[in-house]
């Protein structure tokens, strides 16, 4: 039977509905290959440097200046920026209750995760992302005075990916969005319950208890997935020892991250499904928060009902996907 759930971190409902993967042209889509990179016409390349705006930060283990070869991370302006410093105000509207407006104030840049010319994280060694995580952390760390940084991946075209070399993306935004507002909001009611307790820490502590929707855990995370798992094999990474911000010293699950990518690998034929990936860390000024990874592959489109009331339908029960990647590992 369909079921109703509620997200424990966001209260947002939606629908785990299984049965419905049986309906004629509903079933998940297949992950197909992607093409090979073209190493020519990729500019995120070693050697490709002068194709991308002048690098902000870099990894380089053997030394060197900006903007040559030699790096393992690299970081650039994205040249599409969606957000900049400074901005010209709009002009005053004329219905200013109906209609407002103002400068998109903020930063938006790209970690090259890698100088190899794979398309996915997947693809790069566990020890490769775990460098990758420490330069993501060191740019939220560049932009501590933002009220919210927005760390995503997009993986191929299905997932949003412009260029298909891995690359992150970065927002530093001067407001803090909606669903995490939701989420601290939750963080906090729940401590103030629970006197002092967290509410990620106590979920995991729960689905730890429970096995259902437990994945796998190493010493540094839990993965999960989640209860209310909004699309089919969506997936949370929750740390170990509950710490608001991802940007702070302490373990990241960087293994583990790279141990998830691999099981969807395995569960889909050895082809990563496209997908996205973001980094949800404590917004400025939270006193109660955790941070945590959500993985979130693209196997059924967004139709109306998704787009025009926000309530996801998800043809795969979490309790199902959960015993899929379990026996991937």
């Amino acid at each position: 039977m369909p079921e109703i759930r509620v997200d424990p971190l966001t209260g947002l409902r939606g629908i785990i509905a299984q049965h419905r993967a049986q309906r004629p042209g509903g079933g998940l889509a297949i992950p197909q290959p992607p093409p090979p990179i073209d190493a020519d016409s990729d500019p995120f390349a070693a050697g490709h440097e002068h194709r991308t705006p002048p690098e902000l930060f870099a990894v380089r283990p053997g030394g060197g200046p900006p903007d040559t070869p030699g790096w393992t991370v690299r970081v650039v302006p994205n040249l599409y920026p969606a957000l900049e410093a400074g901005g010209v105000e709009p002009e005053p509207s004329h219905a200013p209750d109906l209609f407002t407006a103002a400068p998109a104030r903020g930063a938006h840049e790209v970690v090259v995760n890698a100088p190899d010319p794979v398309g996915s994280l997947a693809d790069l060694t566990a020890g490769q992302v775990a460098v990758a995580m420490d330069v993501w952390r060191a740019r939220m760390r560049a932009h501590a005075d933002a009220a919210y940084v927005h760390v995503t991946v997009n993986e191929c075209a299905a997932g949003g990916a412009s260029l298909p070399h891995t690359h992150t993306q970065l927002f530093a935004l001067d407001f803090v969005p909606s669903q995490i507002a939701r989420e601290r909001e939750r963080f906090t009611a729940h401590a103030t319950r629970t006197m002092g307790g967290n509410l990620l820490q106590d979920l995991v502590q729960e689905e730890v208890r429970q096995r259902d929707r437990l994945v796998a855990v190493d010493d540094e995370g839990v993965l999960l997935s989640p209860y209310a798992a909004a699309l089919p094999y969506q997936l949370l990474l929750a740390p170990r020892v509950p710490r608001a911000r991802f940007e702070d010293d302490g373990p990241v699950a960087a293994a583990l991250l790279h141990d998830a990518l691999q099981r969807l690998r395995r569960r889909f034929g050895g082809v990563v499904p496209p997908l996205n990936l973001w980094v949800r860390t404590a917004p400025r000024g939270a006193e109660h928060f955790c941070w945590h990874i959500d993985i979130v592959p693209r196997l059924t489109p967004l139709a109306g009902l998704e787009l025009g009331t926000g309530l996801h339908l998800n043809i795969v029960s979490p309790e199902q996907a959960a015993a899929d990647l379990r026996d991937s590992g």
